[in-house]
């Protein structure tokens, strides 16, 4: 009897039907949420960094992203793809998601064993015997992280963002809390380690706490075939990929010490952070809605195509202002200490460019269960970031960024358009026409910022940085209003903040 109480209380979990009789007003509201979130994750996490930047070394960050880069490599095994396979499928039970709560837990142990045991390998690859106390503790992360896969996934699932958000921020605030006291406090590189442990726990406290799902044990009859199968595919792509984008971090650390990596990665902290916090919430809202609306491809497609509109538009406008204003933003963001990084964020830029149209690209094949396309496709990008390190280590990190950046324009970006679009709703000329209406506002933004700096080179940072950011902003605006293709994603903006006000109210 006990155990019929609890199927029926959570077969609430797993109901679909009900979201789409809404489901536009859903995504809206559910996408301002996630945005507000993310919002507010960001400001943590910037605010926190310019602060630990000041009490920090370059050192103390580099010896973490030592960690950080081999932990990258197994932090797939949290969620091994599974949470996706529980989002996308159009009906799952109590049973199947149960057994892929376990399928989490034994693969996030896994992870968590084989990071400790190769603590002591970590150490002396850098040469660095505080890492073996690092890797240690950080090591739990993945447990933690395991723990809540299926929970979160569920919560996405059912569009409950709002619960999803609290979660968030609320980890991030016990995390920067953590960190900065911690730093106050002297505890040098320690302080990094006490920002991701206590994140992880805050995380997985609050998950269990406001999902009110419970695993079954394992259940022999579930048919777990599907989902599995569309979790391999999709673990063994995010591990490819994984190995391969780490590998710039693992390689400045080798050969270039932890000074060296400390600057590659907060200077690629400061444009990954603000590019995750445009993509994730996006990810996390669009993926579910595309999944609900396969049968209506027309729906599929224009939903699909005013996001990627959107996205580029953003990326476009994010690029042409920072790529000129390097030097200023590095120097009020991070402070003085911190100037030769300037030159990696200034290349890095162009990532925010094409980062995030991929990221999109890759709901197609995430909302349309194409887990061999995204296997295929993550091992050729692999191998060409993979190449675009190995050209540019010679340059030293400088050279990594630049070589980086230039692959992914010419070469990731068309690789991965083709393969999200060779079939589906939306094709491949559907997402370079959606890119190319947008360039030119990149070209015209870039254009008059670095001419703007150009004559307030005499300023402080602060003052360049407020006054090109401002005038490369106001040109970009000027021309969306002439140029008809811009104008018009503008207008799809404006109508989709209309609907989020009819929505919130």
């Amino acid at each position: 009897m006990k155990d019929l109480r609890a199927n029926e209380r959570n077969k609430d979990h797993f109901g679909t039907d009900h979201l789409r009789l809404d489901l536009k007003s859903r995504t809206v509201s559910s996408g301002l949420v996630t945005a507000a979130a993310q919002g507010a994750q960001l400001v943590l996490n910037v605010g926190a960094t310019m602060v630990l930047a000041r009490l920090l070394l370059p050192r103390d960050f580099g010896l973490v992203a030592m960690v950080m880069t081999v932990m990258a490599f197994l932090r797939i095994f949290k969620e091994a793809g599974l949470s996706t396979a529980t989002v996308q499928r159009e009906a799952v039970n109590h049973a199947q998601v149960s057994n892929l709560f376990w399928t989490n837990i034994a693969l996030s142990t896994f992870a968590s064993v084989a990071m400790a045991a190769s603590a002591p390998l970590i150490a002396w690859f850098y040469g660095e015997p505080t890492l073996t106390r690092i890797t240690l503790i950080l090591a739990g992360t993945f447990l933690l992280n395991g723990l809540t896969a299926q929970h979160f996934a569920l919560l996405s699932r059912q569009m409950r963002f709002k619960a999803i958000a609290t979660i968030q921020v609320a980890s991030t605030a016990a995390g920067v809390f953590a960190g900065l006291g911690m730093a106050w406090a002297q505890c040098g590189y320690w302080s990094l380690v006490g920002f991701q442990l206590s994140m992880a726990s805050t995380m997985c406290l609050l998950t269990w706490r406001v999902s009110r799902w419970r695993p079954q044990w394992i259940s022999r009859d579930a048919d777990m075939r599907s989902l599995l199968t569309f979790g391999v595919n999709v673990t063994t792509s995010a591990f490819i990929y994984s190995l391969a984008r780490g590998a710039d971090s693992l390689l400045i650390g080798k050969y270039y010490g932890s000074d060296s990596l400390g600057l590659y990665s907060r200077a690629s902290a400061l444009l990954i952070r603000p590019v995750e916090q445009l993509t994730s919430p996006l990810n996390d809202v669009l993926v579910p809605a595309l999944s609900r609306l396969q049968a209506d491809p027309r729906r599929y497609h224009r939903t699909f195509l005013q996001t990627h509109d959107a996205i580029a538009l953003v990326a476009c406008l994010f690029t042409g202002v920072f790529f000129p204003l390097a030097r200023p933003l590095i120097l009020v963001m991070l402070g003085a200490q911190w100037e030769h990084g300037a030159v990696i964020f200034g290349a890095l830029t162009v990532g925010a460019l094409f980062t995030p149209l991929c990221s999109a690209a890759s709901w197609l094949l995430a909302s349309q269960a194409r887990g061999r396309d995204w296997l295929v496709m993550s091992v050729v990008v692999s191998l060409v970031t993979v190449a675009s390190f190995v050209v540019g280590l010679p340059f030293g990190p400088n050279g990594v960024a630049i070589s980086y950046a230039v692959s992914g324009v010419l070469v990731v970006l068309p690789v991965v358009y083709y393969m999200a679009g060779r079939q589906g709703p939306v094709s491949t000329a559907d997402l370079w026409a959606s890119l190319s209406r947008h360039l030119p506002l990149c070209a015209v933004v870039l254009a008059v910022t670095a001419a703007a700096r150009v004559t307030v080179l005499d300023f402080g940072p602060l003052a360049q940085l407020s006054i090109c950011a401002f005038t490369g902003s106001l040109a970009g605006v000027a021309f969306a209003w002439f140029f008809t293709p811009i104008r018009r994603t503008a207008v799809n903006l404006v109508a989709t903040i209309r609907d989020i006000k009819k929505v919130t109210r």
